[in-house]
Formats: structure tokens, sequence, C-alpha cells
């Protein structure tokens, strides 16, 4: 029991720091480890059951009935990577931007292989899903970035966008807030200073999105299993213009902020960082590989 509930933290904490980066999905972590499903179902059971068996202080049952363990080590593991890991990926963004978008690049493009391979059965609808995901998330990915604004409403809105899109997987939550605007002011500001006014809100959004989403992605999964993977798969795939490790970022300037407004993609050179980020891309790509291994052994 012990190690099975290390097991879930961990996976909680791979979620998290996934999605603390733009272009990396915490819902593409959730499908390799092969929790996607449970947490959808899990979240989605947050009904008027739950409520009854809440305040009629039937704890054992309701705690069974929303599969309150597995979510509480699930979440804890996603809110300490998120806290533990916003200044250091600062840090590495700025002195190793490469290297650093090199790995993701190769963890994410396992990922469409490793994901799509759970699709039991390629047909028309499947393959049309899949490319109807790739052009969505690839479409998403060009869009410019709006200017940052800290109005309330404003913030509920990307609490329930994000948290839509992180469990999402191939659209990163992250993501989401930097074409919001809200990227530096959510991610990197409020949470390093631990700034409720902006935190509360965004995470009251982000509650009423997940709850929201959850059915209806627990709804598509029953009803179309191989579509939807497929869907996903694609929404991973469309995702890898966004992580490609050389470019330079395109900037304007909004106010007294800079902000990135897309990116202008060049090849790489055959130098020493050239060969660093070939390793980190390979090692990204070992990751995933042993992360679903893992997953396989378990099951």
């Amino acid at each position: 029991m012990l190690k099975q509930n290390l097991s879930l933290l961990l996976k909680g904490m791979a979620m998290g720091a996934a999605n603390v980066i733009p272009g990396v999905s915490g819902g593409t972590i959730a499908l390799i480890t092969g929790i996607f499903e449970r947490l959808i179902n899990a979240i989605k059971r947050f009904n008027g059951t739950a409520v009854r068996l809440f305040f009629t202080g039937q704890w054992r049952a309701f705690a069974a009935h929303i599969d309150l363990t597995f979510l509480l080590l699930v979440f804890a593991g996603i809110g300490l990577a998120i806290l533990s890991l916003a200044k250091l990926l600062d840090y590495l963004f700025v002195h190793y931007p490469t290297l650093l978008w090199a790995f993701f690049f190769g963890l994410v493009l396992a990922s469409v292989y490793f994901v799509g391979k759970t699709v039991k059965k390629w047909h028309s609808a499947s393959v049309l899903s899949l490319l109807v995901g790739a052009i969505l998330a690839g479409s998403i990915s060009v869009l410019s970035p709006a200017s940052e604004n800290s109005e309330t409403w404003y913030l509920l809105i990307c609490g329930v966008l994000a948290m839509c899109s992180m469990i999402l997987p191939g659209l990163s939550g992250s993501f989401v807030l930097v074409l919001l605007g809200n990227y530096q002011l959510v991610m990197i500001q409020a949470v390093s200073q631990f700034q409720l006014d902006i935190l509360l809100p965004v995470g009251a959004g982000a509650v009423v999105g997940l709850l929201a989403f959850s059915h209806l992605l627990s709804w598509l999964l029953k009803r179309f299993p191989d579509s939807t993977i497929a869907l996903l798969t694609g929404f991973i795939l469309g995702s890898l213009g966004v992580l490609w490790p050389w470019k330079n970022a395109l900037t304007e300037q909004f106010g007294d902020k800079i902000k990135v407004v897309g990116y202008d993609y060049f090849l790489p050179e055959a130098n020493f960082e050239f060969g660093l980020a070939l390793l980190l891309f390979v090692a990204g790509i070992a990751l995933i590989w042993l992360t679903e291994k893992s997953a396989q052994h378990k099951s």
C-alpha cells in the first residue's frame, strides 16, 4: 500500500511538473502513467451523491465514492511540484532554454507513440479525430498572446480554461495561460510570492472547469474510446511545434511588459550545445519509455 501511494504521489508530481512548462501537458503524463481515466472518473463523482454523503456525515462512504485517497495523493503531488519547481524552471528557461526545450520535445514526441498505440482499432473516425486534434492544437500554438490582465473575472476565466487544458493531453495549461497573457502573473509571480488575490480566483475557476470538463471527457471515453484517444493523440502531436528547441522568441511591448507573441524557428548548428540538446532529447524519450514499461509491469 505504501509503495502504491508513493507511486501515485510521484505521478502527481510528474503531472505538476509538466503543467508548469508551457507546451507540456499534465494530461499527457496521466495517460502515459495509466491514471488518466481513473482521474477523470474520480473527479466527476463530485456530484449530488457526494454532497449528500458529506453533509450527512457518512465520511467513509464519501471517501469511497470519490476515490478520495487517490485524488489526495495525485493533487498533493501536483501542488508540491508546482510550488517547488516554479522558480527552478524560471531560471532554467532564462539560462538554458534550448537544452530544456530539447528534453521536453523528446518527452512529448515519445508520448505521441505510446498514447497512440493504446487505440485498439484505427478506423476512419479515429484517423479523422487524430487529424482534427493535431490541426486544432497546432492552430492554438500559433495564436498571439493577449496582454496581461489581473481583473478578477479574467482570472476566473484563466482558471477555467487552464484547468480544462491541464487535464487534456497535448494542450498545456501553462501555454493557455501564455496565450491569455497571464502566465508570468500566475505561474511565476503569484506562485513564487504566494499572492492570494491572484491565486484564489484562478483556483476557483480551475475547480469549476475541472468538474465540468471531467464529465464530458468521461462520457466520451465510455462512448467513443478509440476516437477519443485518437483525438487526444492528435492534440499531443499538434503541440510539438511549440516545443521545437531551436527558435528565437518574438516579443512585443504591452505597457511596461514585454511578452512573447511567437517564435522564429531555425535549424541547429553542429556544435557542443547541439550535442547536449540531442542527449537530453534522447533522455526525454527514454523517460517516457521507462514510465510506460513501469506502468505495464504494474498492470
